[in-house]
């Protein structure tokens, strides 16, 4: 008999069951995976890891294997509207029914093992996957690599998009420790894909230590851009010319396309995939919060960016994207971020500020942020709103025709916009 009728119960329960909302380690989940005993054939799997570009990867590639006609099941986290979003097959939300049964499931034969939200949604995806019999499985890794729920599967291929420091807290405050715990995803003899020219050393050196057949961007593979609309790639043994420019905007794109591209072409001889299917896959991707311009008299810019690294890729963009605009941005972020950098790096950019009031335990208070700005000689900032559509409002009624109001710091600032304003 089910626990709850409906996936909010589901949820709701979820984020009190476990004592800690984030904690690695494998052992309590890779025991209730083989309690549900998922006996059918392995399905194939690309496993994704990094600190931004991990959503923009998964994206190319479901959209890539889809042009190509295969059943794609994506995993991604977090979602923005709705939690259906996480779990896809042939880029549709499953459905709160789907999603309720794996749960029933998963909650019969964990006994008295205790599981966090993230590892009961890894394994319900998991279990989906397999009774909808998809061709392909796309796994985004929620936080690190090594001890991520993610990793009780072997993949077939494992693509990890930049490192930069982020939730130091779980896996260390260098580059070198947390590109460590990234390349925990990798495995002996299977394509470890790196999109970076100048990744951690750790990483590199732990796909050797692990025998991994490594595939570096600037090594292994290049790409290089022809005009606005084309790009050429190449690795040592293929060259495509000519590629479309990916959907997603910024530079940094083409960098994640790129390793797309690599990871697609290392799994040929498991998951053939012709030229053709790469091109539409890179124009027909999707993906919400990532430099996702809202049209209007008073354009809407929207990004998940979160973290010092995904703010300067927001910078170039603007830069290129939007020059001499005044920029009004709507702002609010976790209180564990890197807020005082993330601050410094806007201000030269930023006309004004609206604090955005977010109804999470984990964001940074009114009072948190103001200091940050204090500390910076910011003034020109607006606070005291009593909630996300106040402090929009302020700012769209602030900017004039023409001007950029930016809604940026965090995942669920976006998805207050998107739910309430698109």
């Amino acid at each position: 008999m089910a626990r709850f009728e409906s996936l909010d119960a589901w949820l709701n329960w979820q984020e009190k069951l476990h004592p800690r909302p984030i904690d690695v380690g494998l052992e309590r989940v890779t025991g209730v995976y083989q309690q549900l005993a998922i006996e059918r054939k392995k399905i194939p799997t690309i496993t994704v890891a990094g600190t931004n570009g991990k959503g923009s990867c998964i994206a190319f590639l479901e959209a890539i294997y889809r042009a190509q006609g295969y059943k794609v099941g994506a995993y991604t986290s977090p979602h923005i509207i709705r939690y259906n979003e996480r779990i896809r097959i042939n880029g549709n939300a499953v459905t709160d029914e789907e999603i309720c049964q794996a749960f029933t499931l998963i909650d019969s034969v964990r006994a008295n093992t205790s599981l966090s939200y993230f590892e009961f949604g890894t394994l319900a995806a998991l279990n989906i996957f397999a009774s909808a019999q998809v061709d392909v499985q796309l796994l985004e890794v929620g936080m690190g690599g090594r001890l991520d729920a993610v990793n009780i599967i072997d993949a077939d291929a494992a693509l990890v998009t930049t490192i930069a420091i982020d939730h130091v807290d779980w896996l260390g405050n260098t580059l070198e420790a947390i590109g460590r715990e990234k390349a925990g995803i990798f495995r002996s003899g299977v394509p470890a894909v790196i999109a970076e020219e100048q990744p951690p050393t750790s990483l590199l050196m732990s796909a050797l230590e692990k025998q991994s057949l490594l595939l570096q961007l600037g090594k292994n593979f290049f790409y290089q851009k022809q005009s606005v609309d084309s790009w050429d790639w190449h690795s040592d043994e293929q060259h495509i010319k000519e590629l479309p420019a990916p959907a997603f905007k910024g530079e940094h794109q083409y960098r994640n396309a790129s390793a797309v591209l690599m990871t697609v072409l290392s799994v040929q001889w498991l998951l053939p995939i012709s030229e053709s299917a790469i091109r539409t896959g890179l124009r027909q991707a999707q993906l919400m919060g990532r430099f996702q311009l809202i049209p209007g008299d008073k354009r809407v810019l929207l990004d998940v960016g979160h973290n010092p690294q995904a703010v300067q890729t927001l910078i170039d963009y603007l830069l290129v994207s939007f020059p001499n605009v005044k920029i009004h941005a709507v702002f609010a972020m976790m209180k564990d971020k890197d807020i005082a950098s993330v601050v410094s790096m806007m201000r030269e950019y930023v006309h004004d500020w609206y604090l955005a009031p977010l109804k999470n335990p984990r964001a940074a208070s009114e009072e948190v942020l103001m200091n940050y700005f204090q500390q910076q000689q910011i003034n020109s900032v607006n606070a005291g709103f009593t909630d996300f559509s106040s402090a929009f409002n302020a700012a769209k009624s602030n900017a004039l025709q023409g001007e950029l109001i930016l809604i940026f710091g965090s995942f669920f600032l976006v998805s207050e916009y998107l739910t309430k304003f698109a």
